[in-house]
């Protein structure tokens, strides 16, 4: 009972540092992050309408690249707009309902999207492995069921650690030495050991990210061996760029993210800076780039850009 009073006593909620160390650096953070964000915005949005409205983008491949998108929206929607009033108006506080709503959904969201590259990663290895099997495995059920798994996997593993997260004991600690709340960094507010918690946290990290890796990396080993048998060299160059693009994908989150946890618990003013900036590509960075990945690497969705467009132009002249 005394470790739940201890919790709750700061129900006010949180003061997020963010880059309030660097004050030169602020204006310069606002103006990148305001843009990524809407190109973010944009890029993701995109990919979602495009696989909607084109009749060849209905296949698995484009029906989890719009997951991504989706859930990649979501993703910095979760923190970026707290983010930009804290830097713009100079009051860094979110509630404490606010910051347990954050940390769930952004870890959430996080831990989907590990799981859901992996699911990609079969996609492919079943187009380029069993050609002539593709449609039959990856039907309709299988990819919502794929998916679903992928989004109920992640958003369990976030309720598990926000919970023990928030149940910790803080003892008047309320700084959260980040720009939005996560594990991480709540964890450093606790004045308790809170090995347990870390304990279960990497096993976290080895359940949702190593795993899932690990099956990526099976996937494209099979791959890489079915391309090399592809006689082919236009039917190997089409196959290395649809994977390519995913791989990219891939090497981007998985290495930020992973890296972040090296700077868990920052000992100098060097250390917290790179541990904020790698949480920020792998929180706003990576989402906004996934789609101009696909798009410059993907000739499908070149075509289906410049039908939509066409189409947009041609009625814009019979309205005229």
């Amino acid at each position: 009972m005394r470790r739940f009073n201890n919790t709750l006593h700061h129900s006010k909620g949180f003061v997020l540092v963010g880059f309030s160390e660097w004050p030169k650096l602020e204006m310069v953070v606002f103006v990148a992050i305001s843009i990524f964000y809407i190109m973010t915005l944009l890029g993701n949005s995109a990919i979602i309408i495009l696989s909607r409205l084109d009749p060849r983008l209905h296949t698995p491949m484009y029906f989890f690249l719009a997951n991504l998108s989706f859930l990649d929206l979501c993703y910095t929607t979760s923190t970026v707009p707290q983010m930009l009033v804290n830097i713009q108006s100079h009051q860094r506080n979110i509630s404490y309902g606010g910051c347990i709503a954050q940390l769930f959904i952004f870890l959430g969201l996080g831990s989907t999207e590990c799981v859901l590259l992996s699911v990609m990663a079969f996609d492919r290895y079943v187009a380029i492995c069993q050609p002539l099997h593709y449609s039959v495995i990856m039907h309709s059920r299988l990819c919502q069921q794929l998916a679903a798994v992928a989004w109920v996997t992640g958003f369990s593993n976030s309720l598990v650690q926000t919970v023990l997260t928030f149940l910790l004991p803080r003892c008047g600690q309320y700084q959260v030495e980040n720009f939005f709340c996560e594990v991480p960094a709540m964890l450093q507010l606790s004045c308790v050991d809170t090995w347990i918690n870390e304990v279960e946290m990497y096993a976290a990290v080895v359940v949702i990210k190593v795993i899932p890796v690990g099956l990526i990396l099976f996937s494209y080993i099979n791959i890489v061996r079915s391309v090399v048998r592809i006689q082919s060299s236009e039917g190997r160059k089409k196959a290395f760029n649809t994977c390519g693009s995913h791989l990219l994908v891939v090497v981007m989150f998985y290495g930020s993210a992973i890296s972040g946890y090296a700077y868990m618990a920052p000992k100098n003013n060097s250390a917290k800076l790179k541990g904020k900036l790698l949480a920020l590509f792998y929180g706003l960075v990576t989402p906004m780039l996934n789609p101009l990945i696909y798009t410059l690497r993907n000739k499908d969705v070149k075509e289906a850009v410049k039908k939509l467009l066409g189409r947009e132009l041609e009625q814009g002249w019979n309205m005229a």
